[in-house]
């Protein structure tokens, strides 16, 4: 499998040195729909989907993950491909990895009560459990910075991204 990566990478990688035009796009788009209550269905161009509810104190059933959640399953998940694709670039062997994340938050941003308060998380925690065959922790931790700096997710959290608004009556 670490062969397969690293071949893909490469391919990919020359492809984009000798196209840089095209390596420039528009990311596929996620369409959300309200099903019932605060229970949301988001809907992917290839049939992918999520379904997500908010915690019953905020009014929602609790019936799956939170939107929050899936935030941060997603850098989780996200850290973790990256890192493996490091270490099959850098032909690593026995490489695992766990990656586990968490955020700090403050619910008065989200219902509204301190316009001081963002309604985003206040802060974030990645924590990796990294393991190769005769690799140390110094180039370890090398592998985990490397991820979480070119994990888009992580990478959106991490700096100010221009967001544009639109709002079409129906």
């Amino acid at each position: 499998m670490t062969t397969q990566i690293r071949a893909a990478i490469e391919g990919a990688s020359a492809y984009l040195t000798e196209h840089p035009d095209e390596a420039r796009y528009t990311d596929s788009l996620a369409t959300a729909r309200v099903t019932s209550g605060l229970r949301v269905r988001v809907d992917g161009p290839n049939g992918e989907i999520l379904e997500t509810d908010m915690p019953t104190a905020v009014g929602g059933s609790a019936s799956s993950a939170s939107p929050g959640w899936y935030l941060r399953a997603s850098i989780a998940a996200c850290v973790a491909s990256l890192a493996t694709m490091r270490a099959a670039q850098l032909e690593l062997t026995g490489f695992g990895c766990e990656v586990d994340v968490d955020s700090e938050s403050d619910d008065r941003g989200i219902l509204g009560l301190d316009a001081s308060v963002p309604g985003g998380p206040l802060s974030m925690r990645i924590h990796l459990r990294l393991r190769a065959d005769g690799v140390g922790l110094e180039r370890l931790e090398e592998i985990a910075v490397w991820a979480v700096e070119h994990c888009p997710a992580s990478d959106a959290i991490r700096r100010a991204v221009p967001v544009h608004i639109e709002v079409i009556g129906e």
